[in-house]
């Protein structure tokens, strides 16, 4: 309901203006960013609102319930993703891709480091008090590079850019995967059992 409501909202402000295509690659990873945030804060809230965190980390070690709260945000957000791209592709002109490969990695690196950095973000923010507060403002210097460099590729796409140019930035997405994901898998024992 948010992914219409927020595109909706986009035509509506739009109008029946032309819009460039840096423009709609911006709104485009906005909207995921902003759908992600909706969708992805209550990974871990639910088990400390049932009280079934203790049962949790007695049947299971940290990195199995890690990796099952990964690969349900990573459906999620591939899901959530694939459609704002439908809809975006149906509604808006601009939405012409020249590259459709490297737009297509692009789109599968970043709603991998989507997820990733959401799921530990959700972790760490399900200890604290002010859980829906929390969770956007933590989660955006952490996106920022991802969502940027995402943005860039997405306009490279967009111009038809071969991977050959674009590789310094698909790099930084790869690179950001990576860390993440060390980071996540490191730290989370310690997010885990506090």
């Amino acid at each position: 309901m948010f992914i219409i409501v927020a595109i909706s909202v986009i035509l509506f402000s739009i109008g029946n203006e032309k819009i460039n295509e840096s423009l709609t690659g911006g709104l485009f990873w906005v909207v995921i960013f902003f759908t992600a945030m909706s969708g992805l804060s209550r990974a871990f809230v639910s088990e400390e609102e049932r009280g079934t965190t203790l049962t949790l980390q007695l049947i299971a070690s940290p990195t199995v319930v890690f990796t099952g709260k990964l690969l349900f945000n990573l459906i999620l957000v591939f899901c959530m993703n694939t459609v704002i791209a439908l809809l975006y592709s149906a509604m808006f002109e601009s939405f012409v891709l020249k590259n459709f490969g490297l737009f297509l990695a692009t789109f599968i690196l970043g709603n991998i480091g989507l997820a990733v950095a959401s799921t530990i973000i959700a972790a760490i923010i399900s200890k604290a008090g002010a859980k829906g507060t929390l969770y956007p403002v933590l989660s955006f210097p952490i996106l920022l590079p991802l969502i940027l460099t995402s943005v860039q590729l997405t306009l490279f796409a967009f111009d038809g850019t071969s991977f050959e140019t674009a590789k310094f930035e698909l790099a930084i997405v790869v690179g950001y995967d990576v860390i993440i994901t060390t980071a996540s898998y490191m730290l989370f024992d310690f997010i885990w059992k506090d």
